[in-house]
């Protein structure tokens, strides 16, 4: 017998070999109906699967939060057999669950086309309307490997082959289909619905080396409902319309080419955007007390050494060799160098906390297909800044940084979503009790901030667990950007100390923080989150001065050049074409701004301002547009510092 302990703490004995249908069924015939899977002392298991041992026991439906994972593996197998009953010879590899969906891998001679999809959708529909039934066994490993081998499919064989020796060997059947997989499966593919979609196709090597055969993976989404999907398909939709190397490309703020693989080329438009964003950067880390240092781009291996980044990072770096023997590192990160300006004299503990501040260049070799736009790169510029403090300074630094990162992200519109707290990795510098110090000052010091975290072991940084500060753009996508890392290890290893007020020489402890993380990413992100409709401040072009008549070209150059000389980002738009193509064509170039002259605007020296995204214009005269448009444009910092917004002008609405 063995004893099962219930979410309601009961416990009740069943036989050895008792399934979760079996238990259910004992309980309530509804629960029977309504359950799909169990989960016995946190591991998940087949609905159908035979008890070997007692434990905590939950009947799971599939409106449980851990179903949703268990029906896209569910959906991905139903896939692999379909495009085999579909495309005979076809073998299949691997086909997991990932976020949002799931993927299988395929070798086959004949490529995939996008045609194919849907013939495979329907397929797939006709296999879950079958109600195939899902069960288990397990096989010896040789026979499996010749079973395999027997029906063609080598690469099962091969994953076979590789498992260790004293792992079960479990086969799932999916009515005549079978598949290698750990599981666990709901019970048969009626009960995965037809809330799934097969979304793209894509290229893949085996095992994700280079060097093996290519195989072709087909990509798809699968939900709990129909609604759950169209909700999905909707926001996928809203993404595709934001990606922001598509609004890069139509507002000719950057490109990216072969010869520079995974580095931005930035056009005018462009840096103008990253400059009014590091300007602000700039002034608000100066308010909060950073020095801006700078760094070189090169340091020798021998520095990258001792701060143990050649052994972690080693092969990310980009590292050439000098005539004279030298191996020079691109940094791929700005700390060692800040604890080398940190160790030039002598400090005292009345220089502390020191706040070092770089908008530093790194570098770090990313395997091409990882590359995404602006949003994964090569080459990359970190608001990075270190602070060296005391121990007992830990806290209040922390409380500061977090006040100042929600500020920063208030100020950019974006709202933070969660606060996670990464603890210690398997590969990692120091000891157990420099951790043991670490983890628990850096949970102290966030609930001395005021913010929950929510755990994450083993996604700790290589020299201390961190703080990772999640946010949430306009369609619900979250990003982790800001981190906060305490670090006792590298002081240590570079040598870092203070003399103390006793006199005695102490090493600092160093807080690695970022509010945006990188710019490239963190511009990437904005671009989506506002669909390249900026905020004037940060608008590359602020304001078009567009003319309606010709004989208005000169009063709208004298309307340009107010508008700059009141600090706006203006281009004027004299072409020869009607006013209402070019309204059309700034609003999709997303203008936030279109001041409209013509003879009568000259004539009165007003100017008719039309907002992105409005049909209406309000008639001001320049110098109440100019006063009114350069408020706006202020950077929120410094809208701060000006105090409450002029009264504005009555004007005309037109």
């Amino acid at each position: 017998m063995i004893d099962l302990q219930f979410p309601d703490g009961s416990v009740r004995p069943f036989p050895e070999g008792t399934t979760g249908r079996q238990v259910a069924a004992s309980i309530a015939p509804s629960l029977e109906k309504r359950s799909v899977l169990i989960k016995l002392d946190g591991e998940l298991l087949d609905f159908e699967r035979p008890l070997t041992h007692g434990g905590k026991i939950e009947l799971l439906t599939l409106q449980a939060p851990e179903a949703l994972d268990v029906l896209r593996h569910d959906v991905s197998h139903i896939m692999a057999q379909a495009v085999q009953e579909l495309f005979p010879g076809t073998q299949v590899t691997i086909g997991p669950s990932i976020e949002d969906g799931f993927y299988y891998d395929f070798a086959r001679e004949e490529p995939f086309s996008l045609e194919d999809l849907p013939r495979i959708e329907e397929r797939m529909r006709q296999i879950v309307d079958r109600d195939e039934p899902i069960r288990r066994e397990v096989w010896p490993r040789e026979e499996a490997i010749a079973h395999f081998k027997g029906i063609g499919e080598s690469y099962k064989a091969e994953i076979i082959g590789d498992l260790p020796q004293d792992a079960p060997i479990s086969i799932y059947w999916q009515g005549p289909w079978k598949d290698l997989c750990l599981g666990p499966h709901l019970p048969s593919t009626r009960y995965v619905g037809k809330a799934f979609k097969l979304t793209k196709l894509a290229g893949a090597y085996w095992r994700g080396d280079a060097k093996n055969a290519q195989l072709q993976r087909i990509y798809g989404t699968a939900w709990a409902s129909e609604a759950d999907l169209a909700a999905y398909l909707k926001r996928i939709e809203e993404a595709e319309r934001r990606d922001h190397r598509k609004i890069g490309r139509a507002m000719d703020l950057f490109h990216m080419q072969e010869e520079g693989k995974g580095m931005v080329f930035w056009h005018a438009k462009g840096w103008t955007l990253w400059r009014a964003l590091e300007a602000y950067m700039r002034r608000r880390l100066e308010e909060d007390g950073y020095e801006e240092v700078k760094t070189p781009q090169l340091l020798d291996r021998s520095l990258w050494e001792r701060s143990g980044h050649w052994e972690k990072f080693g092969h990310a770096m980009f590292v050439c060799e000098t005539e004279e023997g030298e191996t020079l590192a691109v940094k791929p990160m700005n700390c060692p160098g800040h604890v080398q300006i940190f160790n030039v004299g002598q400090r005292s503990y009345r220089e502390l906390p020191l706040r070092m501040a770089e908008f530093g260049s790194c570098h770090r070799y990313e395997p091409s297909g990882g590359l995404h736009g602006i949003m994964r790169v090569r080459a990359f510029t970190q608001d990075d800044a270190h602070i060296f403090c005391r121990e007992d300074q830990i806290e209040a630094e922390t409380t500061q940084f977090v006040r100042l990162l929600f500020s920063i992200y208030a100020d950019l519109g974006v709202e933070l979503h969660s606060v996670k707290l990464a603890l210690r990795p398997d590969l990692r510098a120091g000891s157990d009790e420099t951790w043991d110090l670490a983890e628990s000052r850096l949970e102290r010091a966030a609930k001395a901030a005021g913010v929950e975290v929510e755990k994450l072991p083993g996604e700790g940084a290589f020299y201390g667990p961190k703080l990772e500060f999640h946010l949430k753009d306009a369609i619900g996508r979250t990003w982790q950007c800001g981190t906060l890392q305490l670090d006792f290890v590298l002081p240590e290893r570079l040598g870092a100390e203070y003399v103390a007020e006793d006199g005695s020489k102490q090493r600092p402890v160093m807080l690695h923080r970022a509010v945006l993380g990188t710019f490239e990413r963190y511009l990437g992100i904005l671009i989506e989150n506002y669909a390249g409709h900026f905020p004037l401040w940060l608008a590359p072009v602020q304001v078009v001065v567009a003319t309606i008549t010709s004989d208005a070209d000169d009063y709208a150059l004298k309307v340009a050049a107010a508008l700059r000389k009141a600090g706006l980002r203006v281009e004027t738009d004299l072409r020869n074409e009607k006013i209402n193509y070019k309204i059309r064509e700034l609003s999709l170039a997303k203008t936030p701004v279109i001041a409209v002259v013509g003879r009568k605007e000259a004539e009165t020296g007003q100017v008719a301002l039309r907002r992105l995204g409005s049909d209406g214009q309000r008639i001001l005269d320049l110098s109440d547009a100019a006063a009114q448009l350069s408020y706006e444009a202020l950077a929120p910092d410094l809208k701060r510092q000006a105090g409450p917004a002029p009264i504005p002008p009555s004007g005309e609405t037109a």
